[in-house]
């Protein structure tokens, strides 16, 4: 978008947002918004839904055509992760609830358990404590009273 100002034309920084529904070579399909990067390539960026070929289907927010933001990541599995994304990884909070109904809410950094979070076991129980990849020394019973 430009602008003519006593004489000069300047380049306006704000970004478009252009909506597509896309095909990908793999089969593969995007849905939603995307923009025009630095070099004019189009790239996911605001609010899209990307469905793969195996079946799992992300929706929410993307940013320099990456996962970025609050999102729904759902697997073939019955495996579902809502909550926060960077670079295409769970990062921040979150919850992943596994195939089997187990689920953890808490934080995750790089696609892992890390930090203050609750399982919840197949019988019901919440475990509360710091998880630490697939570690999680020293959790507590959260009782219900």
């Amino acid at each position: 978008m430009s602008e003519k100002k006593k004489g000069k034309v300047t380049e306006s920084k704000e970004e478009v947002n252009l909506q597509v529904s896309y095909i990908f070579p793999n089969g593969d399909r995007y849905e939603g918004e995307c923009c025009r990067s630095t070099e004019g390539v189009v790239v996911r960026s605001g609010m899209g839904k990307h469905s793969s070929a195996s079946g799992v289907t992300y929706t929410g927010e993307w940013h320099d055509d990456k996962m970025n933001g609050r999102g729904t990541l759902e697997h073939p599995s019955g495996a579902l992760y809502e909550g926060d994304f960077k670079d295409n990884m769970y990062h921040g909070t979150g919850t992943y609830t596994f195939s089997d109904g187990t689920k953890y809410c808490g934080s995750f950094s790089k696609n892992r358990l890390e930090g203050d979070g609750e399982f919840t076991d197949s019988q019901g129980l919440v475990w509360i404590g710091g998880f630490h990849n697939k570690a999680a020394p020293g959790l507590k019973l959260k009782l219900n009273m």
